[in-house]
């Protein structure tokens, strides 16, 4: 997939050594995103040797009979078209060594790829997001994707991190987009004290309160939210899959009797 310059380097030193071709995301298979909603994107994909194939196509307006290889997936944020652009490549690569898979398959497969924690969608109005960004970048794809999808939509967001975090590089991509911080803590032992979450919160001008468990910094946060602000929790894999679980308690039936659900 597209790199760094030093970290290509470094996959460059070690394929050579080891007698490993290099197949690059980005210049020997291109890709372009397509459309996107709240339920997926799609985006284009091809090989270079396509390329004056494609020069047609654009300058046709995409009236062209023949177009690249259209593909959906119901991941958000363009780092998953890129990845999905990545995982189609390597595919190409193990079709021509022998591995039997259709164009057919690979269409359907990308189409319903699941990938719990990752700007998942658990309520579209008022939105309410879960994402397991844990570093900066992964703040920063964020950040993008709500940028995105949640375009001049306030932003409440729940937030929690493992001591050893950059914290600091985190709330630098994300709080410029968000109204209010609700800080708060995993059950992971690691688990940064919430009210050290706050003060950071403070330094970048931000409100933020400590609400515990996750929980009830759920519930606050709705409340927060109302009608019109999306939700947003992040900060590890743990605070991710609590708000998930959480929601799913609260949506879930519970049988009374013999009278089936309510």
């Amino acid at each position: 997939s597209p790199q760094k310059e030093e970290a290509l380097r470094v996959v460059k030193q070690i394929a050579s050594e080891r007698g490993a071709p290099v197949v690059q995301v980005g210049v020997d298979y291109l890709f372009s995103a397509w459309s996107r909603s709240i339920s997926g994107q799609s985006f284009l994909v091809w090989s270079a040797q396509e390329q004056p194939l494609v020069n047609d196509f654009i300058e046709s307006g995409g009236r062209l009979a023949w177009e690249p290889t259209r593909l959906f997936i119901p991941l958000l944020g363009y780092h998953q078209v890129e990845n999905a652009a990545t995982a189609y490549a390597a595919l190409q690569v193990a079709r021509r060594e022998g591995l039997r898979v259709s164009e057919a398959d690979i269409q359907a497969g990308f189409s319903r790829v699941q990938w719990a924690g990752r700007f998942e969608v658990l309520r579209r109005s008022p939105p309410l997001i879960i994402d397991s960004a844990h570093n900066r970048d992964s703040a920063l794809k964020l950040r993008l994707a709500i940028d995105d999808y949640l375009a001049g939509q306030p932003v409440i967001l729940i937030f929690g991190a493992s001591e050893d975090k950059d914290v600091a590089g985190m709330f630098s991509e994300l709080l410029p987009r968000v109204r209010q911080v609700i800080a708060t803590e995993s059950f992971h032992p690691r688990a940064m004290p919430a009210a050290k979450l706050v003060e950071l919160a403070h330094q970048h001008g931000k409100q933020a309160q400590v609400v515990l468990p996750v929980e009830a910094a759920l519930q606050e946060a709705l409340t927060l939210a109302g009608k019109d602000a999306a939700v947003v929790a992040t900060g590890s894999l743990f605070v991710a899959a609590a708000v998930r679980d959480t929601w799913e308690k609260m949506h879930t039936p519970l049988m009374v009797g013999e009278k089936g659900w309510v």
